[in-house]
């Protein structure tokens, strides 16, 4: 096993919608489409933003494309215009999540 992180294996749009963040993690093949399926739950991703996140993770199987969609509720700090976080705003949160790291069978 090796760890690598999602970036070797994926690529991220994200966006954001009042207090909800919305991320699309697109595997670069299906071979790694399968390993996403199976490493980075709603569980995972949660836990990967930590405090950040305070509501549910919603993940949704999109296998026609070799994506997952994952929905972050309570993610924004109440929203763009109400957070007083710096870089609040969903498109910071796809970077975020490609630096998560999961282990690969050699």
């Amino acid at each position: 096993m090796k760890k690598v992180k999602l970036v070797d294996i994926a690529h991220a749009r994200s966006g954001d919608k009042g207090d909800i963040s919305n991320v699309g993690l697109i595997a670069i093949d299906r071979k790694y489409y399968e390993v996403l399926k199976e490493k980075v739950t709603a569980e995972r991703v949660k836990k990967h933003f930590g405090d950040l996140v305070k509501g549910k993770v919603i993940r949704y199987e999109l296998p026609n494309v070799f994506a997952l969609n994952f929905v972050m509720h309570g993610a924004l700090g109440g929203g763009g215009s109400r957070s007083l976080r710096i870089d609040s705003l969903g498109k910071t949160m796809g970077g975020a999540l490609l630096r998560m790291e999961i282990e690969l069978d050699d």
